[in-house]
This record gives C-alpha cells, structure tokens and sequence, in this order.
C-alpha cells in the first residue's frame, strides 16, 4: 500500500502542512516573546507576554494535543486550569504591588 506523503492527513484530519504552518506560527510568537527583553514595551510589556502566552497555548492544545477534535470536556478541563494559572499569576502580582507604579 502506497501513499503520496504531500497528500497525507493525520487521523484528526490536519495535513503536515497544517503541522508546520502552526509550528512557524509558534516560533514566530516566540520571537516576538524574546524581543520583549529587547525591546522597551512600557506598560504593554506584561499584557502583551500573557496575550502572548494564551495565544501558544491555546494552539498547542488544539493542535498538537488534538483537543480541537477530541470532547469538549477535555477542552474546557485545560482552559479551566488557563484560566486558574493567569488568576493565580495575577494576586501574585498584585500581592508585591506590581500593578501600582
């Protein structure tokens, strides 16, 4: 049995293009985390790392998890635990009095 590897889809339907189209995404949001050190963001610096950071997560779940076509509940138990860790991450800040300048 022989297939052609360009035509290919995972079970979940994705083809290896999909794969890396979301990979470069990845590393392109990546990049612009580590140019944050870099590069004076102001105030927008920890919005834009935690925008940052929801926007990987939620890719790598759906995507490279599969999450996007498994049961929903598996979905909302990952964003659950999203939502918890930024909740979390913010009383920690607010706790050493980060958001007062």
């Amino acid at each position: 049995m022989t297939t052609n590897t360009a035509e290919t889809k995972q079970e979940h339907g994705m083809s290896d293009a999909g794969y890396i189209r979301i990979a470069i995404i990845l590393a392109a949001i990546t990049g612009l985390e580590v140019s944050t050190y870099y590069v004076d963001f102001g105030v927008l610096f920890l919005p834009a790392l935690l925008i940052m950071m929801v926007i990987k997560f939620v890719m790598v779940v759906s995507y490279f998890m599969h999450l996007k076509f498994d049961n929903k509940i598996f979905s909302f138990l990952f964003y659950a635990g999203l939502v918890l860790a930024v909740g979390v991450y913010a009383a920690f800040l607010a706790t050493f009095k980060f958001f007062i300048q």
